[in-house]
């Protein structure tokens, strides 16, 4: 039975509230869906919608003008499908393309935790979503809410055995970890409804009241960082010795995630606590994340993430106390080394196949009248033996490729004029942006939106500079939740208000480090104009191999960052 005592019990959370009394995320969702007078459900419900991989939202362009006419605001849902590993088959990438079609706004979104995500689903058609969802063998189960949620890893199993042992890995983790409640068949599936489970224990890791925040899991692969693994509250770090998986490298306390004017909250990198065996990976995973299960802040949800945790017990203790849980000690850290934490773009070979890695701006799949993006991947899938793969970076690998499909993929590719990004500056090939207006609750300002027209602006600036093949991490959101991790971009924006944005510089180019706020609640025209002389600069007093970041820091533009704790200051 979990062990659920924690060291906040006095002035819990009203989510704990909601979470214990909602008999294992049962809550009335059944009863709110039945409801057809309102196209919401309750705001309890909400809550524990998000556990079954589902937000409620409306269309915040028409908000206003809704409520001028006196009506609801117009409500729909978003489901994230989990896909650990981002591995997902050519039938299930149909599928998702029919639900897409069916269900959502006719467009796929790509995280940037590998999963699918679908927009605009009303609440009529939302257990039919699900249940479509099942029938492609996958889930949205805990691809939200307060338990550990996709776990990433590099998308391509076929690039070694390695990475196929450590795909298989990221699988294993996601399984052990997920939640056991039998409310998601029930509510979605038509499972047998188990009327009270109050006299018995589901959920023997997470207990009642499941984790007192979000828990991100990643393993990165050197010398690739792609997953941009210091930003995970436990970060893998592969160790490979003789061609071989030994073990890992464990970080601990990442997170991306802050509130604009509250200096309690910030970004943080994860701190190396040293190795062990590949052996004990799972049960690595489960006592970390039952160290934050035990001792996280339940009373105050903005400093609940484990990252919190670390800081406020140190990160010593956290590491006798899982010393003390696994009954064995953690050995000191093996040496590793990352180059860059971007995707390889274009045709690769590996296991005897092909792969290609296609660039798809801001991770939305969609149709335009210039570029049949959607179509193209359907008709690829439709062909296709082999995997879709989804990046940590927004982008899509068509992977195990054999010698005699590769011409027909290739001829699809050339007729939409799919692109690898060959003919994309550095700065677009390493861009993210979440989704934000209009359908995310807790935007403040456009990103997915404007970001493409923002990069094509600083573009013109990378050409008077000569820096358009340069390399360089830029990164946007509409709130400071950080869901395309600004703060390790060697160029951030994170909005906040119509059309203002925090303009940060200086993160590592590998991920290893936080940026710095360079100018805040600045509007296009000083980005750009604070933009110009920084890249100019750039371009005359670089150093041989001398990233972006690193140059603003070494030319004293702004200070080096390395623990969130000092971000503010």
């Amino acid at each position: 039975m979990a062990e659920t005592n924690v060291s906040f019990s006095d002035k819990l959370d009203e989510l704990e509230r909601i979470k214990e009394q909602s008999n294992y995320l049962r809550g009335t969702i059944v009863e709110g869906l039945a409801d057809r007078i309102t196209g919401s459900i309750t705001e309890d419900d909400t809550k524990l919608l998000k556990f079954h991989g589902s937000y409620m939202q409306d269309d915040r362009d028409i908000r206003d003008e809704r409520r001028k006419q006196k009506l609801e605001p117009a409500y729909s849902f978003m489901i994230r499908v989990r896909a650990p590993g981002g591995a997902s088959t050519a039938e299930q990438w149909i599928a998702m393309d029919d639900i897409a079609n069916t269900y959502a706004n006719g467009t796929i979104k790509l995280t940037t935790r590998q999963a699918f995500q679908f927009h605009g689903i009303l609440k009529k058609n939302l257990k039919s979503s699900m249940q479509s969802i099942n029938q492609a063998l996958l889930d949205s189960l805990a691809a939200c809410g307060d338990v550990n949620r996709n776990v990433m890893c590099n998308p391509n199993p076929y690039q070694s055995h390695v990475h196929g042992e450590i795909n298989q890995i990221a699988n294993d983790i996601s399984r052990h970890l997920s939640p056991k409640t039998q409310a998601y068949h029930e509510i979605w599936l038509d499972g047998e409804k188990v009327l009270d489970t109050s006299d018995a224990e589901p959920e023997p890791i997470y207990g009642k009241t499941y984790l007192p925040r979000k828990f991100k899991i990643g393993i990165a692969v050197p010398p690739s960082n792609d997953i941009d693994v210091y930003s995970q509250d436990v970060g893998l770090i592969a160790i490979i010795e003789q061609d071989e998986l030994v073990g890992f490298n464990v970080t601990i306390g990442g997170g991306m995630g802050m509130k604009h004017g509250n200096t309690a909250t910030y970004p943080q990198v994860g701190r190396l606590i040293g190795y062990f065996p590949k052996a004990e990976v799972v049960d690595v995973c489960e006592k970390i994340l039952t160290i934050q299960r035990n001792h996280g802040n339940r009373e105050d949800r903005t400093n609940a993430r484990f990252k919190y945790t670390v800081d406020r017990k140190g990160v010593e203790w956290v590491k006798n106390e899982l010393n003390a849980r696994l009954g064995w000690q953690l050995e000191s850290e093996r040496p590793y080394h990352f180059d860059h934490n971007g995707d390889r773009y274009g045709w690769t070979e590996g296991s005897g196949k092909w792969h290609f890695t296609l660039f798809i701006q801001n991770g939305r799949v969609k149709d335009t009248d210039d570029y049949k993006l959607k179509t193209a991947l359907r008709e690829i899938a439709q062909i296709h033996k082999g995997d879709f793969r989804l990046t940590p970076n927004q982008n899509l690998v068509i992977a195990h490729v054999s010698d005699s499909d590769k011409p027909k993929i290739e001829k699809i590719i050339s007729e939409y004029s799919l692109t690898d990004g060959e003919h994309y500056t550095g700065l677009r090939r390493n861009s993210m942006a979440c989704v934000a207006f209009p359908t995310c609750g807790l935007a403040m300002a456009e990103s997915e939106r404007y970001l493409p027209s923002l990069i094509g602006k600083i573009e013109e600036l990378l050409d008077e500079a000569g820096l358009n093949d340069e390399e360089i991490t830029i990164r946007m959101t509409g709130c400071p939740n950080g869901c395309a991790r600004p703060a390790l971009a060697e160029i951030a924006f994170i909005g906040k208000g119509p059309g203002k944005y925090n303009m940060y510089l200086g993160g590592g180019f590998t991920g290893d480090r936080l940026n710095k706020l360079f100018k805040e609640n600045i509007a296009e025209a000083e980005i750009l104009e604070s933009l110009r002389p920084i890249l100019i600069q750039y371009a005359k007093e670089r150093t041989e191999g001398e990233h972006f970041g690193d140059f603003v820091i070494r030319a004293g533009i702004v200070d080096e960052v390395t623990d969130g704790q000092v971000f503010h200051s």
